[in-house]
This record gives structure tokens, C-alpha cells and sequence, in this order.
């Protein structure tokens, strides 16, 4: 992504087309937060890509999606659902049903103006290529997508899916809606407005690079329900117990592995993503000061201020969600503060955008 932004001109309406993409990535990402939260994510359990566009029609079909699930995520089901009736199976199938369904509607919001707007010639080059890219990121996605469902289905280990294989599918989404808004981001403005500022471009990617570490952690954290350990804020509260927790057991390859039942893994886990929020917050803190002390453009000046104003509401979301997560995580704090990194996420690309070299 650090390449010069002097390109071919985009139209109007495809530049529209992109930010639409943009959008639905965005909520995709999210929809996908809820459906862990909600342990939502083996509640179907064939991937079926055209036969699966329809949910069940009738009580006898939802039935035997039900008994499938019975058996498949047998794990989960003596576990956590024992008791559940037909009726709240409906609502767990209801979200990973319209994970899968609103993915197959980017692809239809992607193919057929992509191929109108080809065959208008309104696709330069250097657009064409890094659209290639985003189809092969998208592939990779939902072929992960379904990797990391089938690793909590028929395995009496596991009670969700693996976590690493969650942080894998976020990554490759993460790193889909990052290049994707670039790549609009290149089309709406052709000629950055602050390349001389050669100090802060290194800066700028550094701090790109801890967020999306620190979107891996917070991945590691839905997946392991690593919030559940210590629902305390700041981190000194009840330290002693959460101390004890931290050295209870060992850190290995083994209990890395099967980490459901290792407290340990999950204070480590914690640790760090509470950790990394607070070197991720003096590096925007100190990249917003550059900015400041610097002659800038109208663009990195909104981009600065927006980039810090919305690493101050990410922060309290992150708060919001850890002392609510007393016997769950909470769904709503929860899937806000994903978002919420996505939107800092772009917030950061914007800001990085304007030191490109022209």
C-alpha cells in the first residue's frame, strides 16, 4: 500500500462502487463479530455455497438442521445448549445464516457493475490489478471462513471454534477492508497532500502495525472469552487474584493449544491486549502532536483529529466491554468496539494516505 497515489482517473460512480464495498466489508466484519459472540458460527454445518442460500422453509427442514447441529457441535450443544428448543436455535442460525448470505451479496455487489464498468472501459490498469488482489483476499476469506467453522464441529475438545483460526479469518478480513478502503481511498484522491512530511510516514506505519496487532489480540480475546478472567478496570483492581490467575498454570505449546480449560493462556492473553492498547494509544497521542507542530493540508489535519478523537471512544468501548463481561461477553459493547476498530483502522489509513510520495 505504500506506492505513489499519482493514477489513471476513476468516475464518479465507480469510486461510488468502491466506498459501497468499503461499506459492506465493514459490515461483514461485524456481523461476523456477532455471530461468535452470539456462538452462532456452528449452527450450520455444511458449506454449501449455492445450496446453502436458502435457510430452512418448513418445521421439518429446521428440524434436521437442528439434529445436525446436535450431532456436529455436539461439544457445544451438551455444553452450553442442553436446553435449547427449536426456537433459539432459529436465532443462532439466523446470524451465521446472514454472515454467509451477506457475503454472497458482496459478491453479487461486486460482479456484475465490475464487469459493467469494464466492458465501458471506466477500469484503469492500475485499478484492474488491485481489484485482482481483492477478489483473491475475498476467496481467502471465505475459504477460511469455513476452516475455522469446521474446527469446532465434530471435535469433543472444543466448545467453540479454534480461536487461532478465528484471529486468522479476522486477519485476512482485516487486511481485505484495509486494502479495499486504500484502494478507494486512491481512486477518490489521486495526489496525496502531504508527502513532504517524510519524518511521520514511518511513524504513521507503525502505528497501523500495532493496531492491527492489537485487532489480532482483540480477535484472541472474543475467541478465548479471554475477558471473562478479569472484568475489572484499570488493571490494578482485584490484581492480587488476577495475578494468581496469570501464574497458575503453565504458558506451553500443549496449553496453548487446548486452552479452553487454561486460565493462564487466557490472563496472558488479556494481558496483552490491554497492554498493546496502551502503547497503541501513546503512538497515536504522539503521531496527533507531530501532526499538529507540522504546516499540513485540510485532509491530515481532519485525519489527525478524527484518528485521535476516535482512539478515545475505542478506548472507553474497550472499557465499556471488559467490565461487562461478567458470565459472557456482551454482545452489543462488544461488536461496537470491533467496529469501532475498523473505523480507527481507517481513520490511521487515511492519516498514512496523505505521506504518500506523489
Amino acid at each position: 500500500m505504500r506506492t505513489s497515489t499519482t493514477s489513471a482517473p476513476v468516475s464518479k460512480s465507480v469510486r461510488l462502487w468502491l466506498l459501497a464495498g468499503v461499506v459492506m466489508v465493514f459490515f461483514q466484519v461485524v456481523i461476523g463479530g456477532v455471530t461468535r459472540l452470539t456462538d452462532s458460527g456452528l449452527s450450520i454445518t455444511e458449506w454449501a455455497v449455492i445450496q446453502g442460500t436458502l435457510p430452512p422453509l418448513n418445521e421439518a427442514e429446521w428440524q434436521v438442521a437442528f439434529d445436525k447441529y446436535k450431532v456436529a457441535a455436539k461439544k457445544q450443544f451438551e455444553t452450553l445448549h442442553a436446553d435449547m428448543a427449536l426456537r433459539d436455535f432459529k436465532f443462532i442460525f439466523f446470524w451465521e445464516y446472514a454472515h454467509r448470505l451477506w457475503a454472497r451479496m458482496m459478491g453479487f455487489v461486486f460482479l456484475f457493475p465490475f464487469l459493467w464498468f469494464l466492458v465501458k472501459k471506466q477500469m484503469p490498469g492500475w485499478l484492474l490489478r488491485r481489484l485482482g488482489v481483492v477478489i483473491g483476499l475475498a476467496m481467502l476469506a471465505a475459504v477460511f471462513g469455513w476452516i475455522m467453522v469446521a474446527s469446532g464441529l465434530n471435535n469433543d475438545n472444543r466448545t467453540w471454534v479454534s480461536a487461532y483460526k478465528l484471529v486468522t479469518h479476522l486477519g485476512i478480513a482485516t487486511v481485505l477492508f484495509a486494502y479495499l478502503f486504500w484502494t478507494w481511498r486512491r481512486a477518490a484522491q489521486p495526489i496525496a497532500t502531504d508527502g513532504h512530511l517524510t519524518t511521520l510516514r514511518r511513524l504513521g506505519w507503525w502505528t497501523a502495525g500495532v493496531l492491527f496487532v492489537q485487532i489480532a489480540f482483540g480477535g484472541l480475546m472474543a475467541g478465548m472469552r479471554a475477558g471473562l478472567i478479569h472484568p475489572h478496570f484499570p488493571v490494578f483492581v482485584e490484581w492480587g487474584r488476577f495475578w494468581q490467575v496469570l501464574t497458575a498454570g503453565s504458558v506451553g505449546t500443549e496449553q496453548m493449544l487446548d486452552y479452553e480449560p487454561q486460565q493462564s493462556i487466557k490472563a496472558v492473553v488479556q494481558l496483552l491486549h490491554r497492554g498493546m492498547a496502551w502503547v497503541l494509544t501513546a503512538m497515536v497521542v504522539f503521531l496527533f502532536l507531530e501532526i499538529r507542530k507540522q504546516t499540513t493540508s485540510a485532509r491530515l489535519r481532519f485525519g489527525g483529529n478524527f484518528m485521535l478523537g476516535m482512539l478515545g471512544v475505542q478506548f472507553l468501548l474497550g472499557i465499556l466491554t471488559i467490565i461487562n463481561c461478567i458470565g459472557r461477553v456482551p454482545l452489543a459493547w462488544g461488536a461496537i468496539h470491533q467496529a469501532g476498530a475498523l473505523v480507527l483502522l481507517a481513520a490511521v489509513l487515511h492519516v498514512n494516505f496523505q505521506f504518500l510520495k506523489k
